[in-house]
């Protein structure tokens, strides 16, 4: 039997429902982001990231055909409005919406440790998005065709800033990637909805397909990057510790408690040596 829209959408829209039912903590973080990395220290994807394709580029017509694509499924009555509450850029946002697959209500006072190496990390992995956005500033498709989004109110802002890559699906792929190493159990919800988010760009109007895919594959090369970073492996290690205790998990004293590089140098002397 075919899948119709509603069917398809049925469960993001209850996931996304469900979220939005539960009360949300308060998030008043009264101090600023600690990026991991610098916009300079991060990859450039100007040399790892094709151009944008442009109108004389074959590819451009799988640009149109999900531009018009998205006109569609706007219409949608379940996954068109989701879209349009996936235009908001912010943790707040992102807290609300990955906590409930996640598993745990994220906040400032309750996940201290989860709350912090999100906020930084995707803070961090936002970073790559800025020397090719700047440099292409790629025109939007509602700009090209001289229509209006499905979120009228965020035009004004979108044409001063560069299409591709899509800021919002580093944010919503990174958040999901760094969420699912903290909760691997729930690792293909998370990494669904992070892909939704992304996918969200293209259904309102604001972003090309191709911008969105970039936008995947920045937020993987981003992501990577941090795991260079002692400073974000030992936040990522308090975080999943504090998961593991306030879900009913065992945390490892010796392993809690040990700094990285004496774990590490433990493990090599366990090593058995050969003669």
């Amino acid at each position: 039997m075919k899948m119709t829209n509603h069917s398809k959408w049925m469960f993001p829209a209850i996931l996304l429902l469900f979220v939005l039912a539960a009360p949300l903590k308060a998030q008043d973080d009264p101090s600023q982001p600690e990026p991991y990395f610098h916009s300079r220290e991060m990859p450039d994807l100007m040399k790892i990231l094709p151009p944008p394709p442009d109108s004389i580029i074959h590819k451009f017509t799988y640009d149109v055909a999900q531009y018009m694509w998205g006109k569609e499924v706007r219409r949608d009555s379940i996954r068109g409005p989701i879209a349009v509450l996936d235009a908001e850029f912010s943790l707040r946002y992102i807290i609300q919406e990955f906590s409930g697959p996640f598993g745990l209500q994220i906040s400032y006072e309750e996940t201290p440790e989860i709350y912090k190496v999100l906020r930084d990390g995707t803070n961090t992995c936002d970073k790559i998005t800025s020397l090719p956005k700047m440099r292409y500033m790629r025109r939007r498709p509602f700009m090209v065709f001289n229509e209006h989004t499905a979120t009228p109110d965020k035009e004004p802002s979108l044409v001063r800033n560069g299409s591709y890559p899509s800021g919002h699906t580093v944010l919503g792929w990174s958040a999901a990637l760094l969420l699912s190493e903290i909760n691997p159990a729930a690792a293909d919800t998370l990494l669904a909805r992070g892909y939704m988010y992304g996918e969200s760009r293209v259904i309102v109007g604001a972003h090309w397909q191709s911008d969105v895919d970039a936008g995947y594959l920045a937020a993987s090369i981003a992501y990577a990057k941090l795991h260079t970073s002692e400073r974000f492996l030992e936040q990522m290690q308090k975080a999943k510790d504090e998961f593991k205790r306030l879900t009913g998990q065992t945390v490892a004293e010796p392993e809690r408690r040990q700094p990285r590089a004496a774990r590490r140098a433990s493990r090599q002397a366990a090593r058995p040596r050969a003669y």
